[in-house]
């Protein structure tokens, strides 16, 4: 009982951390705008591990390669936590399992970023269409790089309604079903991988 509390608190904790530096690492790829309350919350809260991490390594390509490693150090501490949590030490003799274990749960939870800023973005279209609302436009500027080379091959209907939403589910759904393969080739045990639940 005393484990699945701890195994509750640490894996709830640890998945919001991550949460949140991936969304700090999408925001920098989607160049969503800096000033928005949102992307200054993330930028305090990921602030102090990313710029020790900023000193050692360098950006490539414009990507932030320091919130990548982040990203990969924290699904490794919590998988080592985690499988200590659940009695698996055995596993903590191989941390490239581990690492891509935490490589498809990243994958995973980033697939979730997109789905719920597409749910978040087809809400606010229909309540507020002309709202302003921080987060309503951050997820409408995390989701534009996926729905924008959509819109292109097809327009919306009639002028006004916009399907690219419809076929982002679609492949979103489809790069779920890959992962979910990935993750029984390789073994992946749930409960201790951050974003496979």
């Amino acid at each position: 009982m005393i484990a699945n509390i701890l195994h509750l608190i640490v894996y709830s904790l640890m998945s919001l951390f991550l949460v949140i530096v991936i969304l700090r690492f999408l925001l920098q790829v989607v160049r969503a705008d800096f000033y928005n309350p949102v992307s200054q919350a993330i930028v305090k809260v990921t602030m102090p591990l990313l710029k020790p991490l900023r000193k050692i390594i360098p950006g490539v390509l414009g990507i932030d390669m320091a919130s990548v490693v982040l990203i990969i150090l924290v699904q490794l501490v919590a998988s080592m936590i985690l499988v200590l949590v659940v009695g698996e030490s055995e596993l903590l003799g191989n941390p490239l399992i581990l690492i891509a274990w935490g490589v498809v749960g990243t994958l995973t939870i980033v697939s979730s970023i997109f789905f719920w800023c597409m749910i978040i973005s087809i809400i606010g279209s229909f309540i507020a269409p002309f709202s302003h609302h921080p987060l309503l436009v951050l997820a409408n500027q995390i989701i534009n790089p996926l729905a924008a080379p959509i819109r292109k091959l097809i327009p919306p209907l009639g002028g006004v309604l916009d399907v690219s939403p419809i076929f982002i589910l679609i492949i979103l759904q489809v790069v779920n079903i890959l992962l979910e393969r990935l993750a029984l080739l390789l073994g992946l045990i749930p409960v201790v991988v951050l974003g496979n639940w």
